[in-house]
């Protein structure tokens, strides 16, 4: 029986449209032509990171996170707030709570996310990232640590992602039920994969997650 569920951040809970908006504008090309290149590593299995390598090579991604925070202090740059959770979002974790789930968000992310996903009072009963584990998916490790916060057994946990690499595959090598979201370029490019059949389901949204569950 499934008693948490453990949620993904990016294209999960969040559209990450608007970031990758603003760093095709801060990188000065067409976002159509970051989207595309975003989309290729996405089909190559490559990290999302090597998108920058190709439109702009040599590129230190650190330095130029550095110099966008000083260039615009005040302005989201690579960040999130609630604007950019999908309009699903809220309405089925509200449901999922209802039905009785515990309900965590833990995903590959860096320390400001916890205060951006803090400040949208989610109805959730915690949030993690992967800065402050200092582990990242798809490390055993991570899931060791969904397992301790969750205080479930594995089988009791249902891991929701948009991806097979990072999310469905590790999770279900931890001992964990697995939802695959079809969302996102990865997410899309994923659920048409022969893996895809080794998550527990393959969802179009989390509204359709909450009524499958509920």
């Amino acid at each position: 029986m499934i008693r948490s569920l453990v949620f993904d951040v990016g294209e999960t809970l969040i559209d990450e449209t608007r970031i990758w908006s603003r760093w095709a504008d801060r990188l000065g090309v067409p976002r159509l032509t970051f989207m595309g290149v975003l989309g290729g590593m996405a089909a190559l299995d490559r990290p999302h990171a090597d998108a920058f390598q190709v439109i702009r090579p040599g590129l230190d991604l650190d330095a130029e996170i550095e110099a966008w925070r000083r260039a615009d202090p005040d302005g989201l740059r690579e960040n999130f707030d609630g604007d950019d959770l999908y309009p699903d979002v809220r309405g089925s974790l509200a449901a999922l709570r209802s039905a009785g789930y515990e309900l965590i968000i833990a995903g590959n992310q860096p320390r400001q996310a916890y205060d951006a996903l803090l400040a949208m009072d989610l109805p959730v009963d915690a949030i993690h990232t992967s800065a402050a584990w200092q582990v990242e998916k798809p490390a055993p490790e991570f899931f060791a640590k969904v397992a301790a916060v969750a205080g479930r057994r594995p089988e009791e946990i249902l891991y929701v992602g948009d991806r097979l690499d990072n999310d469905v595959l590790p999770a279900r090598r931890a001992g964990m039920r697995t939802a695959l979201l079809r969302r996102g370029p990865w997410g899309y490019l994923h659920a048409a994969r022969p893996g895809a059949t080794e998550a527990d389901m393959v969802v179009d949204s989390l509204a359709a997650l909450a009524a499958r569950l509920t």
